[in-house]
């Protein structure tokens, strides 16, 4: 069976593409305030706010780059297979920025018996 090109214009490929230019932009400038933020203010989690925001930002650099993907896709069977990557990807970094978060929480109780 012959997987069917999606026909999208180059047009509206372009728009995609500024769209998600502009929301990466707009997320960079809400990530560097963020950042600004937490550093002026200091507490007992801010180290642990900082690292939750840079997975967070880590996260949505990787999804915008998915949308890239995405929107050159030339059939559905590639488009499968960039969301397969992406999804498998995502669960692999999920599973280590936990392990990084618990790690953090345990070191400060490790001196303490």
């Amino acid at each position: 069976m012959i997987e069917p090109k999606l026909e999208v214009p180059a047009e509206l490929r372009d728009l995609a593409e500024k769209t998600i230019d502009q929301a990466e932009r707009a997320f960079g400038m809400f990530f560097d305030a963020a950042t600004k933020s937490m550093t002026s203010v200091p507490g007992t989690g801010t180290e642990v706010s900082k690292q939750a925001l840079a997975f967070t930002e880590q996260n949505m650099k990787a999804a915008f780059e998915h949308a890239r993907k995405l929107v050159h896709a030339t059939d559905l069977q590639e488009a499968m297979r960039i969301q397969s990557e992406f999804l498998r990807s995502q669960f692999t970094n999920a599973g280590d920025h936990m392990r990084q978060m618990t790690g953090n929480f345990m070191q400060p109780g490790k001196g303490k018996s």
